[in-house]
């Protein structure tokens, strides 16, 4: 989503509450309990769970291992569930023509680091670059092409579906900050 107001333009950035991770966390969780239940199910050798039977698993070495597997799914999902909650990578790209700066807001995890805020002159700003690389795991990223500097991104990786959105939303921004786009 993106907002702009004569001389402001600000684009909000999306970070880890997207429903892809809510997917693949779940499905870890749900993995990482089966394994435990599993586990644990062949120590009592009695099924905790109906539909997962451990009676043909040893303890040792299997039902151990499995036990040992869903825990570690467990401090993963642990992991994923806390990036999601804290919504890690969240933040907004804001172009303020008046003030001819660039910041650039993202919420990083829990601690004294947690608020990052970079800013930069609009006017060192040269150019709007694209990187694009498609294959089996595609990425393409807009990045800000500043003097004396390494370059910016401004977005995720999984942004963009489609090379023309991607255009367009180059487009756009270079029309607003009246700078050349690179890249392609």
């Amino acid at each position: 989503m993106n907002l702009q107001i004569k001389d402001i333009r600000v684009d909000f950035i999306t970070g880890s509450r997207r429903v892809s991770n809510l997917c693949w966390a779940s499905i870890l969780l749900s993995g990482a309990l089966g394994f435990c239940f599993v586990g644990f199910s062949s120590y009592l050798q009695k099924d905790l769970i109906s539909f997962l039977s451990a009676e043909h698993i040893l303890f040792i070495p299997q039902g151990l291992v499995m036990f040992f597997y869903g825990i570690a799914g467990l401090f993963i999902s642990f992991y994923l569930w806390c990036t999601i909650l804290w919504n890690v990578g969240s933040g907004y790209n804001r172009f303020d023509k008046r003030k001819k700066i660039l910041s650039i807001f993202r919420w990083g995890f829990p601690g004294r680091n947690r608020r990052i805020l970079i800013q930069f002159d609009i006017r060192d700003i040269q150019a709007i670059r694209m990187e694009v690389q498609e294959g089996f795991l595609s990425r393409r990223v807009l990045y800000v092409k500043i003097k004396g500097q390494q370059d910016v991104p401004l977005n995720r990786i999984e942004e963009y579906s489609t090379l023309s959105e991607m255009e367009t939303e180059a487009a756009k921004l270079a029309r607003f900050l009246k700078i050349s786009i690179e890249g392609i």
